[in-house]
């Protein structure tokens, strides 16, 4: 069979190359995060994506580009998927002016209406009711999008993925909820926290299909997000997706991640890594060769390295910019504060 004929997974060569680019892109960004927070120059948290690119990619390449995606504080990835500049990314990171939430939301807060990337949301489990209620909106007005809303294992235990679920299985709204199943929440275990072995029980509670995927093999992930997302398109409804993957760094940089052995990361590092799977499949299919996976490699550090220098060079957000995309009632205290101060009768 000729190179150019093989699929996989009904992509195309193309298409599978494509992916395999975009997740060795996240894994540069994040590394080159990493780098810039140990420098100073990215303060707050970072929490990084390095290991679950499998799902990232897997998931968002089986939407379209008008459908929304609303995510948790470990959401770079996702930014970028979505269609944000890179750049925009870094600049965020950075606290930048050209920032795409203007340098002030940072690293949990990336946000951009044009891509329908909905946060970047800090609260444990808050995107998984403001993904339902985005999911009401379309339905109410008829539109042919969906909603894909990502969270980890430790937001499960939240209110608010109860709530979610149920009136979106209720309602049957187009949400597609995926569970980013990392396996130690914040340093917690997940065989620790759940009395069950997986969502199987919590999605048939609220009577919505359930589907377990490995979150390591990008095709697999990007199969059933396409039948899930089908699904809820046509009117049938949320599904629960549990993805199993590892992140191989620490919650955030400023965890040491003491709660898992050395060895064990060692061990998904080196045995399930999603890029390594991935281009393992690539070359068993015969669709990629050393120079494509040399392509990928520069084009991603060169994207990278352009994003960094695009983030230092640019501006600091004025100080006029604290004042702007602020609630009523933040303005009223603002306008109280300027407002001049007058003696007491």
């Amino acid at each position: 069979m000729a190179i150019q004929d093989v699929t996989l997974a009904g992509l195309g060569r193309q298409q599978v190359l494509d992916l395999h680019y975009q997740m060795v892109l996240l894994r540069r960004f994040e590394e080159k995060a990493a780098e810039e927070y140990t420098l100073g120059t990215i303060g707050g948290f970072l929490h990084l994506y390095i290991g679950q690119e499998g799902t990232g990619v897997g998931a968002i390449s089986a939407l379209r580009p008008s459908d929304y995606v609303v995510s948790s504080y470990r959401e770079h990835g996702h930014a970028i998927l979505k269609g944000i500049e890179p750049r925009a990314v870094m600049a965020e990171l950075f606290g930048k002016a050209t920032g795409c939430s203007k340098g002030k939301g940072g690293s949990m807060h990336m946000y951009s209406a044009e891509h329908r990337l909905i946060g970047g949301q800090a609260i444990v489990g808050a995107q998984l009711v403001i993904a339902t209620g985005i999911g009401f909106g379309i339905k109410y007005q008829a539109r042919p999008d969906i909603v894909l809303v990502s969270f980890g294992d430790g937001a499960v235990d939240e209110g608010a993925f109860h709530e979610g679920l149920n009136l979106s299985s209720v309602w049957k709204l187009p949400v597609v909820f995926l569970c980013e199943n990392n396996q130690y929440s914040m340093g917690m275990a997940v065989n620790k926290a759940w009395s069950v072995s997986s969502l199987e029980p919590r999605a048939a509670a609220y009577g919505m299909p359930y589907a377990h995927v490995d979150g390591m093999d990008v095709l697999a992930v990007h199969e059933v997000l396409t039948e899930a997302a089908e699904r809820a398109r046509a009117g049938g409804g949320p599904t629960l997706v549990e993805a199993v993957t590892y992140r191989f760094r620490g919650h955030s940089m400023a965890d040491p991640a003491r709660y898992r052995t050395r060895d064990e990361e060692e061990q998904w590092k080196s045995s399930r890594d999603p890029i390594v799977l991935f281009e393992r499949k690539l070359r068993e299919a015969g669709i990629m060769r050393d120079e494509d996976a040399r392509a990928a490699e520069d084009r991603a550090n060169a994207v990278v390295e352009e994003a960094v220098t695009f983030a230092e060079e640019s501006p600091e957000p004025s100080y006029d910019a604290l004042f702007e995309d602020v609630s009523i009632e933040n303005a009223g205290a603002i306008a109280w504060r300027d407002k001049p101060s007058t003696p007491r009768d």
